[in-house]
């Protein structure tokens, strides 16, 4: 059986089979891009490799370069998937995964990266990227995305002050907040976290991204483009009945996408939910290597915190100081998982990291940012748009769990009837364009 076939009402992941689509265009273009500015960081920063390493500093920069450029070359020529060889946690899994997808072909083809599903081989490549630096240290943790990440924090200064200006002017005046005050705040800040998500350095194949609005001021006009908004069901799941005033819910996951300016959305949002009471506790996820250009790895987390704390800005710095201190009582936590860097659906997860699922069982609510965490939890595949949220989970659900998402891949589902023939009609590339949002929840226990 063809991989490609629609089974047991389950449609045929995307691909870059399809000449023109736009899976078919990130595998030519954008990824080789990438690729290539990852060579010319590593070359670009050969003195510095060599200041701190010698000649061996240098050699591992040639060797690297020279395992990226032969990467680069079996992407654009369609060679088959090569097994992982550098004998790290994840290797096996990695290779274990490419027997699944072979099995899945069968004979008659090799899995390679224009015919084989777009999520496996694009996560694929940032694996492999990390193998060139593994297997030549003294370079081997060398973050090759973090002047990205670091131009996009610098460069979105502005936003951020206004930003924890208005996180500090609700703080100031909490104790005499309405339910429908706090209400208002929530959902805004939700929606700042939500469009934080446009920020994002792997889709612009590494071009300049930062925020430079005032992130408050642009709610209002960006409202229309939220194609699915459940923010009120998000607001009820932190709703205990019985409790007023008190901490509502106990423990809020934050599962996260890129670093810079989304991620202090997401901290800022964090905040609010715990200075509010309305939550106990929050749990932030992120990569345990680079990963996809911006994503936020345990450096970049303690890096923008200590950065806001140094900063010469009165509610900026007080920010910083704040969060550095819930991590240091425990009411914050960072984690990362192997899992993160894997190209798995979600709904493999029980089965595939089942300490990671248990770990997310004990959530009141997982926020999924951004666009890579959709086309996981919704399997990457061509669902038609009207196929529930619920649908396309494919069992996935250790927790009430909601994803704030920026589309920028073209798998988008619980839309109305009609709703994406009419967007398609008026905007072909919808989809992918970044200017269209959702905020998409789901809740295992109304299924029950």
């Amino acid at each position: 059986m063809a991989a490609d076939q629609t089974v047991h009402g389950v449609p045929p992941s995307l691909s870059a089979k399809v000449v023109g689509s736009f899976a078919y265009l990130t595998v030519r273009d954008r990824l080789p891009t990438i690729l290539t500015k990852v060579i010319d960081t590593i070359h670009r920063n050969k003195n510095k490799f060599f200041e701190e390493y010698g000649e061996e500093g240098i050699e591992a920069e040639k060797q690297t370069i020279s395992l990226l450029s032969k990467l680069r070359n079996e992407l654009q020529t369609d060679k088959p998937i090569l097994a992982v060889t550098d004998g790290l946690q994840d290797t096996e899994s990695w290779n274990q995964y490419l027997q699944r997808h072979q099995r899945l072909q069968g004979d008659e083809a090799s899995v390679s990266w224009f015919k084989s599903p777009w999520l496996y081989v694009e996560c694929y490549m940032y694996r492999r990227i990390q193998e060139a630096f593994w297997l030549n240290p003294p370079i081997s943790d060398y973050d090759y995305f973090d002047e990205g990440k670091t131009q996009s924090f610098f460069e979105s200064q502005q936003a951020v002050m206004t930003l924890c200006t208005y996180l500090e002017n609700i703080n100031k005046s909490m104790a005499e907040l309405s339910k429908n005050q706090l209400l208002e705040h929530f959902n805004k800040l939700l929606q700042v976290s939500l469009w934080g998500n446009k920020c994002d350095l792997s889709i612009s194949a590494g071009q300049d991204n930062s925020q430079k609005l005032s992130p408050i001021d642009s709610l209002s006009s960006l409202q229309p483009f939220i194609l699915v908004d459940d923010s009120n069901m998000v607001w009820s799941t932190l709703q205990r009945p019985g409790q007023p005033g008190k901490t509502t819910a106990g423990r809020v996951d934050v599962v996260l996408d890129n670093a810079g300016f989304e991620l202090v959305t997401d901290l800022v949002f964090a905040d609010f939910l715990v200075s509010s009471g309305l939550v106990r506790e929050v749990h932030f996820h992120g990569k345990s290597f680079p990963w996809f250009v911006s994503d936020v790895t345990a450096k970049d987390f303690q890096w923008t915190i200590r950065q806001t704390m140094a900063a010469n800005h009165k509610w900026m710095s007080k920010s910083g100081v704040q969060w550095q201190s819930y991590l240091k009582e425990g009411v914050w936590s960072y984690h990362d998982h192997p899992f993160w860097t894997q190209p798995h659906e979600f709904c493999d997860m029980a089965a595939d990291a089942p300490d990671l699922y248990a770990t997310l069982q004990g959530a009141d609510l997982v926020l999924f940012k951004g666009d890579l965490n959709y086309r996981k939890l919704t399997s990457d595949r061509e669902w038609d748009h009207t196929v529930s949220f619920g649908t396309a989970l494919r069992g996935f659900g250790p927790a009430p769990l909601c994803a704030l998402r920026t589309l920028k891949a073209n798998v988008q589902v619980g839309l109305q009837q009609g709703q994406g023939e009419k967007l398609t009609s008026q905007e072909p590339d919808w989809m992918t364009s970044g200017k269209y949002a959702v905020i998409q929840f789901y809740s295992p226990k109304s299924e029950q």
